[in-house]
């Protein structure tokens, strides 16, 4: 049943939610977004009415999540959280809206894998608040309109291009979020150390923040890794150097790159000269899904310079050369 999914996925959520943000102070980064978001909080509260519909994009990690569950919380309101692909049929989406009261919020992660079917029934639920059912099959089928109680929809996707733009446009309020810095994780490590009463001095928590791909879900769980090599080997307050050591065991470099990082950047350069090569081929040689390649990996390596997407396809730059050791044969 869908309702099982939304309860079992709002278990999830909560399982891996004892290091995510309680409170807007305790969130670290995205201040843009956090402005926009307290006026728009405000105001609706002012007006006593539900939020717009709000639509957070980026990379995975970056605090999609966390900040819809923030949402509701200055709301006052419950939140019911499920994903695109588990709402398999207009039915379960029904069965999700009808039981949400005035003003809650409902997430949806992964909004783009919505089927048709389903995004076509959410729009008359985000417009108007009412949700056409067909009752009957042929000739003497007929149509019922059901009020819905107002609520706000939130959706997160990391593939804001995949969105049809009516679902897209029925948003009110959209936002991206942005890679975090070095201080930012920095912030975001030593509060969740505090929290698991795990003892990292300062330059220990910036080791870490340095090698999170500028994403907050790695930096809270490289902090995890961390915790548990220091632990293991019965230290009471970890350091730098004791940081090193197990980000060495866990093949994590000064820039943040793991083995698939470097696997990838290394066939680029090995198998096709530093490119162009297509992002299928690319992914059938390092045995990795194409998604993954485009969704987790290309948008860190681009951003910190190693790798450029062209109309050819995927080229490494000189500075992937210098990162691995390897000499330069030819960068276009």
């Amino acid at each position: 049943m869908v309702e099982d999914k939304v309860v079992v996925a709002a278990e999830e959520v909560e399982k891996g939610n004892n290091l995510r943000a309680e409170s807007w102070d305790e969130f670290v980064g995205q201040k843009k977004l956090r402005q926009s978001l307290d006026i728009a909080i405000k105001a609706a509260k002012n007006r006593k009415e539900p939020l717009e519909h709000i639509l957070f994009y980026g990379p995975p990690g970056l605090g999609k999540t966390t900040l819809a569950h923030l949402v509701a919380k200055s709301m006052g309101v419950s939140i019911r959280v499920t994903s695109g692909p588990a709402i398999e049929r207009a039915a379960d989406l029904a069965s999700i809206l009808s039981n949400l009261q005035e003003g809650d919020v409902l997430f949806i992660d992964e909004i783009h894998r919505l089927n048709k079917t389903v995004e076509e029934t959410l729009y008359p639920a985000m417009e108007d608040y009412v949700l056409d059912v067909i009752l009957g099959k042929g000739p003497t089928a007929r149509s019922l309109r059901l009020e819905l109680a107002k609520f706000t929809l939130i959706g997160a996707t990391t593939r804001v291009g995949l969105l049809a733009a009516p679902l897209r446009d029925r948003f009110g309020v959209i936002h991206r979020l942005s890679f975090y810095d070095d201080e930012e994780l920095k912030n975001i490590v030593a509060n969740a150390a505090n929290k698991l009463e795990f003892k990292l001095d300062d330059q220990g928590c910036l080791e870490v923040a340095k090698r999170s791909r500028r994403t907050a879900r790695v930096a809270l769980k490289l902090l995890r890794r961390v915790r548990d090599y220091v632990e293991v080997h019965g230290v009471k307050q970890a350091d730098r150097e004791m940081v090193l050591k197990a980000l060495k065991l866990l093949e994590v470099d000064e820039l943040g790159l793991d083995e698939i990082d470097r696997k990838l950047l290394k066939a680029v350069i090995e198998k096709h000269g530093g490119g162009p090569v297509g992002v299928e081929t690319l992914a059938a040689l390092i045995n990795e899904d194409v998604m993954t390649i485009k969704d987790v990996y290309e948008p860190f390596l681009m951003q910190i310079g190693l790798l450029k997407r062209t109309s050819r396809g995927r080229m490494v730059t000189e500075e992937s050369y210098r990162h691995l050791g390897m000499k330069i044969k030819r960068v276009k």
